[in-house]
């Protein structure tokens, strides 16, 4: 089990960035644990940082998703999703050179 001051500020953390990021609403979260909600929270806004990514906006998707889990452990799911999507990221904002 998390603590609650830990995924109290991950909530923050993630609902920060998605509302500076998008004016579509915070998303419903299923029912079930608050760890798991707010993982899912993540993996969502990780996901729809990185879908509407250009190569102008790459590098400051890549830093501001690395924000929310730069701390936490490999084996972590959102730092996963992170870590493979950055590959992406790169490629992206490499085509801004052109």
């Amino acid at each position: 089990m998390s603590d609650p001051t830990t995924l109290r500020n991950r909530l923050i953390v993630a609902a920060g960035i998605w509302r500076e990021s998008t004016s579509e609403p915070l998303p419903k979260l299923e029912p079930g644990d608050p760890a798991g909600q707010i993982e899912q929270f993540e993996l969502k806004l990780v996901e729809m940082l990185c879908r509407d990514a250009t190569p102008e906006t790459a590098r400051e998707v890549a830093e501001r998703t690395w924000d929310l889990v730069h701390e936490r452990p490999d084996s972590d799911p959102v730092k996963k999703l992170v870590v493979e999507r950055h590959e992406a990221l790169a490629r992206l904002a490499h085509t801004d050179r052109w």
